[in-house]
């Protein structure tokens, strides 16, 4: 497990919804661990809850496969090789600041595309095997490039429950994934109960003392506890949480971001460079309360739901709601693929080129994703030295 989440945490580029596709090809396709169906109905879990949802998607599976030390391998080592890189940049290294590096992280953008565009191929066959659930998951799709925002995700789930209430009944009770998770129901609710003890108990306590570790610790915290969607979208309430009170300044605020581009693993590993940032003299620690305070709230609320999520989706009416829902998520994952996975990466026709052979190799030839990471890389560097000359 550490291995297999190591490789993830250094080669996994493109966002969250790129991550859930490296983690099904390794973990439903490659190595069996979870089914289709579990794998999706975790994703479309961590939707509904606040954090970074790939992290939580990671975290749970290696809880389910290794009690709590898989579930923190897992963590630590699909994000601990981001935050390193981004500490570093926090301390002053250039990184990523020739035309060549700029046209290699272009390049793993355009493998993102094919990781994406994959994934939503493969769950697509698997989840929306009849017109009901194609259309649900149209439905979604349409709703989330109305807005692009978390509620409007949510609502695109809530609302592929409730299709799914009425399209998906009928035909007795359906076998589902197994996801053995080893967290009793005392433990979920004590789970439950810290995550929401910290976040009162922190706020009293940084209004007692601002300006210390423990007023930054408080607002990566609270960041990290009211963001639904997570990735980019914690990124306006950090800027309002460390940049308004001063603790980072805007244009650093700006340039970190900017790394965090160029960095595999979970873009929740920001906070490692934010809290370096406004800990100068004591750089380790602030970017560790940084990168603690900004996660451990979505873990903890995932690990007090899952002990009672696998008892949920067991019942009739809860399996139509999650055919709908699991159709919804991968109408979600096909909007992504839009935007901004695709606006954001081809921007020629030799960038379409790249990303469809990446995806042909990934999906004909069976390739391992970290080999094709390898050669999108290759080749947008590539590409970006012919053009310069």
């Amino acid at each position: 497990m550490f291995r297999a989440f190591l490789r993830l945490g250094l080669g996994s580029f493109g966002g969250p919804i790129a991550h859930l596709g490296y983690f099904r090809e390794e973990f439903v396709v490659r190595r069996r661990w979870v089914d289709d169906a579990s794998f999706v109905d975790l994703v479309a879990l961590s939707q509904f809850l606040p954090g970074p949802a790939s992290s939580q998607v990671g975290f749970a599976l290696g809880l389910s496969r290794g009690g709590w030390a898989g579930g923190l391998t897992a963590w630590a080592c699909f994000t601990l090789p981001s935050a390193l890189l981004l500490f570093l940049f926090a301390q002053g290294a250039s990184l990523f600041s020739t035309p060549w590096a700029a046209g290699v992280l272009h390049g793993l953008k355009l493998v993102a595309v094919a990781i994406v565009a994959q994934a939503v191929w493969g769950m697509a066959r698997t989840l929306c095997p009849d017109r009901q659930r194609a259309l649900i998951a149209l439905m979604g799709a349409c709703i989330v490039l109305a807005g692009f925002s978390s509620q409007h995700q949510l609502a695109a789930i809530g609302l592929g429950g409730l299709a799914g209430l009425v399209a998906c009944r009928g035909g007795g009770l359906q076998a589902v994934g197994r996801i053995d998770i080893p967290v009793s129901r005392s433990a979920g609710v004590a789970c439950l109960a810290l995550f929401a003890g910290l976040l009162l108990a922190l706020h009293l306590g940084a209004r007692l003392w601002p300006g210390t570790p423990l007023a930054l610790f408080e607002a990566f915290y609270r960041s990290g506890a009211l963001v639904f969607g997570g990735g980019h979208v914690v990124l306006p309430l950090l800027q309002g949480t460390v940049v308004a009170p001063g603790w980072v300044s805007n244009d650093a605020f700006l340039a970190g971001y900017g790394a965090a581009q160029a960095v595999p693993g979970p873009l929740f590993s920001f906070g490692a460079y934010l809290g370096a940032v406004a800990m100068p003299s004591h750089a380790f620690l602030g970017a560790a309360l940084g990168l603690v305070g900004l996660f451990l709230p979505g873990l903890l609320v995932l690990s007090g739901s899952l002990p009672f999520w696998d008892i949920f989706r067991r019942n009739a009416w809860a399996q139509a709601a999650m055919k709908g829902i699991n159709a919804s998520v991968v109408g979600l994952l096909g909007a992504a693929l839009y935007d901004p996975v695709f606006r954001t990466a081809v921007r020629s026709h030799l960038d379409f080129g790249i990303a469809l052979g990446c995806f042909v190799l990934l999906v004909s030839w069976r390739l391992s994703p970290v080999v094709v990471v390898c050669l999108g890389a290759a080749a947008g560097g590539l590409t970006t030295l012919v053009a310069g000359h």
